[in-house]
């Protein structure tokens, strides 16, 4: 069978392959004394809170279970535009809101409704790896343009002015960013929006982690800017709802009907379900348990980081949002006799029974030598991670 050729230029997301990996050796390691601690996948390990799983049951219950207009509930859409008002003091109108199944739909409704077959846009690496592929997948080039620690692993505007091309479309940024869980400073996030703008592209922003933001000077929606800004959010991270494949798009005006349409043919809508599921996100009481949860996920990137730091594995940024650390693993390599992250990390996994993820996925430049720990896992995982690596480390210098 022949397959496209557009199918054939997306790479494996190798995030997932080594997921399968440690998988395969959890099972065989699940009734020891060190069953696999999974640090390798940004999913938080909390739930859909009370509220919002009555929600569902109520949706099921009730029987509104049918296909909602491909836009969404102007309910939810609604709420989403509170909840931009009360959280960052933005105007956003329920108007521009496409309900998405999830932030992955938004994103390609997006490349698709924007780009066209040949057009440039500009990335940071490392990021995310699945962006990168969302342009490949409407026949654009994505264009990867190396980062430091100095710039926080974010895109400056001098770059992107100087990466610009006659085929250049815009920017895919993202704040916070996995896989680093650095933001853009706002001001430097207006000045690339300005380069665009002149240039006339497009600036478009995962916010998918902005709930998870630990800093107010970086925890600032990009739709303060412009309301030509085109950002994507969702409720799988810092509404703990990943399964239930439900995000949102925030897009000028003029976008809409052609998200819309585009919406109606690929998704017709996303789930009815999670929607109505999703309207109680933002009751007083789910905001509460949002808030104690993001306070967890802080205090355990406050002491993990400094564990890293400890072993060796450097962590030249300070996450100020998500839950990962991108971690410098070739000093810690070097005494082990390992070269590179991929062999660190698969090393790791069958020496210390702990997935992470190699850089690999993120990116070209030196991302060889970094690793991604989530910590959305438990304090207790954590702890008990950096005491088996540090362990393993002792064990293989000793030897």
């Amino acid at each position: 069978m022949r397959i496209s050729k557009r199918a054939e230029r997306i790479e494996p997301f190798y995030v997932m392959e080594v997921a399968k990996a440690a998988a395969t050796l959890a099972r065989e390691v699940a009734h020891t004394e060190r069953p696999m601690i999974f640090l390798n996948i940004g999913e938080p390990d909390f739930t859909a809170p009370p509220l919002v799983q009555e929600a569902a049951a109520r949706a099921v219950r009730a029987g509104a279970t049918q296909y909602t207009q491909a836009t969404g509930l102007d309910r939810l859409r609604e709420r989403i535009s509170g909840w931009y008002a009360e959280r960052f003091g933005v105007d956003v109108p329920a108007r521009r809101i496409v309900i998405t199944a999830g932030a992955s739909a938004a994103l390609q409704l997006a490349c698709l409704a924007l780009i066209e077959a040949g057009d440039e846009v500009l990335l940071p690496d490392p990021s995310y790896p699945c962006n990168r592929h969302f342009v490949t997948a409407a026949d654009g080039r994505a264009v990867l343009i190396p980062t430091t620690a100095a710039e926080r692993f974010q895109l400056s505007a001098a770059k992107v002015e100087a990466a610009w091309t006659p085929h250049t479309r815009g920017v895919l940024l993202a704040s916070p960013s996995n896989p680093t869980g650095t933001s853009i400073a706002p001001d430097e996030l207006r000045r690339i929006h300005d380069v665009v703008t002149r240039r006339g592209g497009i600036t478009l922003i995962d916010e998918i982690y902005l709930g998870l933001s630990y800093d107010a000077t970086y925890g600032q929606t990009a739709l303060a800017i412009d309301d030509q800004v085109i950002s994507i959010n969702s409720f799988s991270k810092y509404f703990n709802m990943t399964g239930w494949r439900l995000g949102w798009l925030v897009v000028p005006d003029v976008l809409v009907p052609a998200i819309e349409r585009l919406a109606q043919n690929l998704f017709i809508c996303a789930s009815t379900v999670s929607q109505h599921a999703a309207l109680a996100c933002f009751e007083a009481d789910s905001i509460t348990e949002y808030e104690r949860r993001r306070a967890e996920f802080k205090a355990r990137r406050d002491w993990f980081i400094p564990q890293l730091d400890a072993l060796g594995l450097n962590v030249p940024v300070v996450p100020d949002g998500a839950f990962y650390a991108w971690a410098d693993c070739s000093a810690f390599g070097e005494r082990l006799g390992i070269s590179g992250s991929w062999d660190f990390a698969f090393e790791a996994m069958k020496q210390a029974h702990v997935a992470i993820t190699p850089g690999r996925d993120f990116g070209t430049d030196q991302t060889g030598r970094f690793v991604r720990f989530s910590t959305a896992s438990s304090m207790a995982h954590l702890e008990e991670s950096v005491a088996r690596l540090r362990a393993w480390a002792s064990a293989a210098i000793a030897a």
